[in-house]
């Protein structure tokens, strides 16, 4: 962890030319350009103007306090005060061997590790997963992935909608027009029925509306035929998020759907109201935002007319259970970005409501998922395209291809080899884009082995096993790293940068970082193994490129994983 080492020493210089300056948010990055040196800083520009100070002078008073010359042959002042940091040689190849003796892979673990609450996936019961989940589910694991490896406590929820209105229609239509053999075969498909045929029907009957309403009362009150059936339905639809899920290697530490927080709600509101956050408003009960710029001309609707809670008050109960009961120090809600009004609401209400409360609140939002004509992916036909034939679809279109290529292994093998391509491709096609980017979907473009995809990576992750294999390597304990080849100090160097890939995840929620960081790591390791024999080289040389190939497929492996995506033993 080089570049924390010279974060630690420039800040301590910093302190010492400013005493009274907050340095902690001085840190060195990567350069941008390599010509310039390994690290570089522009952080001092910005404290400069703070201070009123000129930033070149600042610079220069802070190199004369600044001593890394354990990491660095020299540093330099470039421009109006920006900070290059050229890497000794010497000690890249004492953080590359310490790396190979340990089996540590370039990151620290976090000092004062936090309480992190994740809150992804949240699927609608009697409702088929859709491919608008799938961006919530794996930006949310992926996030949950990156927070544990850097020594967090993290605790994932599924926030599941099993309750409120829809359960009225849903129950209509179990108790009239259930076709039990249909649902016995394809449940969610046979409560999607139900549903669809109930809500329309009651567009022209008022007494169906009637009776779904008065349904959905008895649910509410406890009727014990309603809540069998309700169980029923919820029963029926974890077996289905299981299977996805399961598919994806994804787990959950809580699935706290909404009926948990059902008892809880009355409190939450009658609280807000006593304490003159929310008020009466023709009915309904709303918090109102008069002094808040951007959202004056947006009240908040905590209780409808009607008496009937929405998502804001369930949202608010369950904030204080992450808080009270978790003890939640950062709280991330992982959903798409036409949710961030809502959520900018429930933020600025609880806080209003917990000024002690010092969590800290995060929308996580996402694009959309766009077809080759710009508009929302749908099916041919239009309609919504459903998780699970995603997956089916991703795994036959990897068979495909891996049959193409390896003819001749078995079936096993093949579907094997195309089930972690097929949905490490899905996966990553997803993760690798801005997070708050519409992106294209387009099979071709993932399933491709060359360029920023999953294949191209899991490729790399193969190739470094075959070398392994075919050299019949076992033991690099005795290897001495010596970097000759400009291949292989490329490679070191960015070797050394997986950590800086990890914090930067970590810190804006935004794996495409982490894929970024991938990708050119694995553009590195092609370049050193097109140059510079591995098997064939001499001894020593052998035994030093063998540790670069270990270490390269060491990062890889562990990058990949964090993103959700399996490597196969081949491809």
């Amino acid at each position: 962890m080089i570049h924390l080492c010279i974060e630690e020493k420039l800040q301590a210089a910093v302190r010492a030319v400013l005493p009274d300056a907050d340095a902690s948010r001085i840190w060195v990055r990567p350069c941008p350009d390599l010509q310039h040196g390994d690290y570089q800083t522009n952080a001092l520009m910005a404290l400069a103007k703070q201070q009123r100070r000129n930033p070149r002078e600042l610079a220069t008073a802070v190199v004369a306090q600044l001593d890394v010359t354990p990491w660095c042959a020299r540093v330099e002042i470039a421009g109006p005060g920006f900070l290059n940091f050229h890497l000794a040689p010497h000690a890249i190849n004492a953080a590359l061997q310490e790396a190979l003796g340990t089996g540590h892979s370039f990151f620290k673990k976090a000092t004062t590790p936090r309480t992190i609450v994740i809150d992804f996936s949240s699927p609608n019961v009697a409702k088929p997963m859709h491919v608008g989940h799938i961006r919530s589910t794996i930006l949310g694991d992926a996030l949950a992935r990156v927070f544990r490896l850097l020594g967090h406590r993290v605790i994932t929820d599924n926030h599941i909608g099993d309750w409120g209105t829809q359960f009225g229609m849903l129950l209509v239509g179990w108790k009239t027009l259930l076709d039990a053999a249909t649902l016995e075969r394809d449940p969610i498909a046979e409560m999607e029925r139900l549903y669809q045929a109930i809500n329309l029907a009651a567009k022209e009957d008022e007494r169906i509306r009637e009776q779904a309403r008065a349904e959905l009362v008895k649910l509410q009150s406890g009727d014990a035929e309603n809540l069998g059936i309700w169980r029923r339905m919820l029963e029926l639809s974890q077996s289905q998020f299981d299977n996805v899920y399961g598919r994806l290697g994804i787990q959950f530490d809580h699935t706290l759907g909404e009926s948990f927080y059902n008892d809880q709600l009355g409190a939450v509101l009658a609280e807000l109201a006593r304490a003159g956050i929310a008020e009466e408003s023709d009915g309904a009960l709303v918090v109102f935002f008069r002094d808040h710029a951007t959202m004056n001309d947006n009240p908040a609707i905590i209780r409808k007319s009607d008496g009937a809670a929405n998502y804001a008050s369930t949202d608010l109960a369950t904030l204080r259970h992450r808080v009270e009961q978790w003890q939640a120090q950062e709280i991330l809600y992982v959903t798409d970005g036409r949710q961030q009004l809502h959520f900018q609401q429930v933020f600025t209400i609880y806080q209003r409501w917990h000024p002690q409360m010092t969590a800290r609140l995060e929308h996580v939002w996402f694009g959309s998922i766009l077809g080759p004509d710009g508009k929302p992916f749908k099916t041919r036909e239009g309609g919504v395209v459903k998780l699970a034939a995603l997956l089916d679809e991703a795994e036959e279109r990897a068979l495909t291809a891996v049959t193409q290529k390896n003819p001749d292994l078995d079936e096993a093998t093949r579907r094997e080899i195309a089930r972690a391509v097929g949905l490490g491709a899905l996966k990553y096609a997803d993760l690798s884009n801005n997070r708050q980017s519409d992106y294209t979907f387009d099979w071709d473009k993932m399933l491709a082995l060359q360029g920023n995809t999953a294949p191209y990576l899991q490729y790399a992750c193969t190739r470094v096993r075959s070398i392994f294999r075919k050299g019949e390597v076992a033991d690099l304990s005795g290897a001495t790293i010596a970097l000759a080849a400009p291949q292989e100090l490329a490679l070191a160097k960015r070797l050394l940068n997986f950590g800086i890939a990890l914090e930067t995840v970590a810190a804006e929620y935004r794996p495409n970082y982490l894929c970024n960081y991938l990708y050119e790591l694995a553009g590195d390791f092609t370049a050193f193994y097109e140059a510079c024999p591995v098997l064939k080289a001499g001894d020593a040389e052998r035994q030093s490129r063998l540790a670069l190939c270990k270490l390269t497929g060491q990062v890889l492996h562990e990058g990949l994983g964090l993103l959700g995506i399996e490597v196969p033993e081949k491809m």
